[in-house]
């Protein structure tokens, strides 16, 4: 059973600035609910009982956010709002949810050693926060399931194109015998060159690791950027242990890029159960102005 989960949300947000200059990127929202949230949500679709979150200097709105908030419940309370009043609280009580603050930016690698301590001997998961999948994508599930078929690390993937491929990790895969979609991972590669890319499979922000991972990381070197690299202590994984990967090839936005923020704050806005027909309307009256096909 894969009951524990690490999210990585120390990053500075640079990309976002002067947006993130006070507010942690994952903080953003899309329509009404933090980019975090949906993030934290889809770990406890998939089983995950115990969220421990990885922050560093000036995230503690991250940490407020999945606390309960009194003041604010009574407000809503005297005002009548019974129903936002539950919301409230049941954000509070998604999951044990856990914090531990990486005091420097060393890294993804180093980000998910700190989390040692607090998911011991058991397997985990690892989300990335700027990766938000929609609710019908079951990758996270889908990795759980695999790691019980074959008791080892599980990755998810997607193809990319040759001008993405070298931002992120690549892997050389090859055929499972009686398996549709998994793959096993043979090498792993930290944004590799295109030209030097194993394959066009970009691993992407879901990861099931074994404990054993630990100790690749503490045994890890500075690689690309100068940085701990997750990817490379996968790399040092494959020495003792099996690696799989499993690819998939919609329903995930990369709110990292602005303009793939922007796209899934459109794609969650149109799909709202309140706003959704409202903005369909405004959307057809832009289209329309802005004489789009």
């Amino acid at each position: 059973m894969v009951r524990k989960a690490v999210i990585p949300a120390a990053g500075l947000g640079t990309r976002f600035l002067p947006a993130t200059k006070a507010i942690p990127k994952e903080m953003l929202p899309l329509v009404d609910k933090p980019g975090i949230q949906y993030v934290v949500e889809e770990a406890v679709r998939a089983g995950i009982t115990d969220i421990l979150i990885v922050t560093g200097r000036s995230k503690k709105t991250i940490e407020d956010h999945f606390d309960r908030s009194p003041e604010l419940e009574a407000a809503l309370s005297r005002s009548g709002k019974s129903g936002l009043v539950a919301e409230m609280r049941a954000i509070a009580e998604l999951a044990d949810v856990h914090f531990v603050r990486q005091h420097e930016p060393r890294g993804l690698g180093h980000a998910v050693g700190m989390a040692r301590h607090h998911v011991g001997d058991e397997p985990f998961v690892v989300l990335l926060p700027d990766d938000v999948m929609v609710e019908s994508n079951l990758i996270l599930a889908d990795l759980i399931a695999a790691h019980g078929r074959t008791g080892a690390s599980v990755i998810a993937l997607r193809e990319v194109g040759d001008a993405e491929i070298s931002l992120y990790g690549a892997v050389a895969p090859e055929p499972v015998a009686g398996e549709d979609d998994l793959v096993r991972i043979t090498a792993l590669v930290e944004k590799p060159p295109a030209a030097a890319a194993p394959s066009r499979l970009a691993i992407m922000g879901r990861y099931l690791l074994t404990p054993a991972v630990f100790d690749c990381i503490e045994r890890l070197a500075p690689g690309a950027g100068g940085e701990l690299q997750l990817t490379d202590a996968m790399a040092a994984l494959l020495g003792s242990e099996a690696i799989y990967g499993l690819p998939f090839t919609a329903g995930r936005y990369d709110t990292g890029n602005r303009l793939d923020w922007l796209r899934a704050t459109v794609e969650f806005a149109l799909v709202h159960p309140e706003l959704g027909p409202g903005f369909r309307a405004v959307l057809a009256e832009i289209a329309r102005r802005e004489h789009l096909a």
